[in-house]
């Protein structure tokens, strides 16, 4: 059985692999070269800068909280993000990424859950926290980025809501203070993953899981520091954290963070920049492939792109297009890091997702009711096991229950239906769970749920996932609402009703009204019956729009 083995850390000695560590490294031997590019704020820091500026923001932190505290940042892609990271790491707190979409319920449950004592906004977010919910109540200090009188308005704002807030900009002249030693078992950052049958569960990453994350980045598309590593994904987003910005930061490569991803301004992003290395997530691969083809596309430095996932029906094209020499590709989770990687620049069977980093990793595929091995060829529910310590997450903060249960019989259970072939070859099949995946995010139907029943018209509801209508597109959302007896629920009425209380990437795009929902004698729902429902709704609405 082929596994992969190109697999070849640039620090090998496992009790450095810190955030701190690599940061201080790079700052020695890389020191005058530039690390971070953000050309929408015109700002570049070298990787001497970077660290220095980085260890001013945790002399200020540390006035603020102590080692082993939770950072809570909150704000669209900018260089003082990734300082803000930075600092958190230096000063032995844990960043917690939020997502910029996430307001209500949704935002209410992640700051209650982790309790952070600092939080790092945008302005613009500023009022999401003055709902007067206790969640909001562990939050000592908020510094507001930005400046002028948008960043003055939102710091009015949070004090007449009862909070300590100031500018962010003050921390860049914080008097040097001895910052503590990090280890690779602290904590580095709760990144929050989607909920299968609940509430989202925030992930405790160790520094040695984010830099062994990154450490397969930079393995899996040869980075070097010669490279340009261009990103247009949110960093609150492992993708773009671990898999682009840490990668670079090990290789001593140039990190180009773009503002937004736009599919009409890839090409020239690309030339602009200079870039080598580039990622997609979802359907930005498509979305850019159905651009106006013109002749100069390839008129780039391109080399690798990082597709999670690839089109595959689009490869060959998007390649001879765009001059790109590789695609590769990985599967894994946030918790496990990328159990499956794939040789670069090497053609691999249609759907595989990669080979198994067997150096790394124990891998088992079984029947989720048994945990018995399937055999090769058979789909079974993903397992994973370390060989190395804190590579991998250590648990859900906060949720003791949800640690036990995905963590029984001394394997990490993923939930995810893989198959693997005779030539080691593994292949992702479908989910076990129900959370939905769309557009690069990761839905928790439960929280979907929870939100259109709220609305007074409906009394059961159930989410689940329905055919994405591009390739890469992954999933859409699908709801089925029961109405309570007696009452009619409004299709248009129900989705503006989702409108205000969903982020836009969790909005449904099929609604249906049924009498009730499949159950099963135990009172569980059929979510396999609702998913075959969502198929027949998803091509009934392909079929009217040709």
């Amino acid at each position: 059985m082929r596994t992969y083995r190109d697999l070849h850390p640039i620090f090998e000695d496992q009790e450095r692999w810190t955030l701190p560590h690599v940061l201080r490294e790079r700052a020695r031997t890389h020191g005058d070269r530039i690390y971070l590019d953000v050309p929408s704020q015109g700002g570049r820091w070298t990787y001497a800068e970077t660290l220095e500026t980085s260890e001013a923001i945790a002399a200020g932190l540390l006035g603020l909280a102590v080692p082993g505290d939770r950072v809570l940042i909150m704000a669209a892609n900018s260089g003082e993000l990734v300082l803000s990271w930075f600092g958190a790491a230096l000063a032995g707190m844990a960043e917690v990424p939020i997502n910029t979409a996430y307001a209500g319920s949704f935002l209410e449950h992640q700051v209650r859950t982790t309790s952070p004592r600092v939080a790092v906004v945008d302005p613009e977010f500023a009022a999401r926290f003055t709902t007067g919910s206790d969640a909001y109540a562990s939050i000592d200090a908020f510094l507001v980025l930005g400046d002028g009188e948008a960043r003055d308005d939102a710091i009015a704002t949070l004090a007449g809501a009862g909070f300590d807030a100031r500018p962010w900009t003050g921390l860049l002249s914080s008097a040097p203070v001895d910052l503590p030693e990090v280890h690779a078992h602290d904590l580095a950052c709760v990144l929050f993953t989607s909920g299968t049958t609940g509430l989202s569960k925030g992930v405790m990453m160790p520094h040695a899981h984010m830099l062994f994350f990154a450490q397969e980045g930079a393995s899996l598309t040869r980075l070097t520091d010669d490279d340009v590593y261009m990103c247009v994904g949110p960093l609150f987003h492992g993708n773009a954290q671990f898999l682009a910005a840490y990668p670079a930061l090990l290789a001593g490569a140039r990190f180009v963070l773009q503002e937004r991803f736009s599919a009409s301004r890839w090409v020239q992003q690309l030339r602009d920049s200079g870039a080598t290395v580039t990622n997609f997530v979802g359907v930005m691969m498509d979305w850019t492939w159905k651009q106006p083809v013109r002749p100069d596309d390839a008129d780039n430095a391109l080399r690798c792109i990082f597709a999670a996932p690839t089109a595959s029906s689009i490869v060959e094209g998007f390649r001879e297009r765009f001059g790109v020499d590789a695609f590769v590709e990985s599967f894994g989770l946030t918790e496990t890091s990328m159990p499956f990687l794939s040789p670069y620049g090497e053609e691999r069977p249609p759907g595989a997702a990669g080979l198994l980093v067997d150096e790394w990793f124990d891998v088992r595929l079984v029947d989720p009711a048994t945990d018995r091995e399937v055999e090769v060829g058979q789909v079974g529910e993903l397992l994973v096991r370390t060989k190395q310590p804190w590579t991998m997450c250590a648990g859900y903060y906060g949720m003791p229950e949800k640690t036990a249960e995905a963590q029984r019989n001394l394997w990490f259970h993923t939930g995810d239906a893989l198959r693997r072939d005779e030539d080691g070859w593994f292949y992702f099949v479908d989910r076990f769970k129900d959370a939905i995946r769309r557009r690069g995010e990761n839905i928790s139907s439960y929280e979907v749920e929870q939100a259109v029943l709220g609305h007074a018209d409906v009394a059961e509801c159930a989410a689940v996932a329905a055919p994405a209508s591009t390739e890469a597109g992954e999933d859409e959302v699908a709801v089925f609402v029961v109405p309570l007896e007696g009452a009619e629920v409004a299709i248009d009425d129900l989705r503006s009703w989702c409108d205000e209380r969903l982020p836009a990437f969790a909005r449904p795009e099929y609604v249906a009204v049924l009498d009730r929902l499949p159950m099963t004698p135990s009172g569980k729902v059929r979510k396999l019956e609702l998913r075959e429902l969502a198929q027949e709704l998803a091509a009934t609405a392909a079929g009217a729009a040709r």
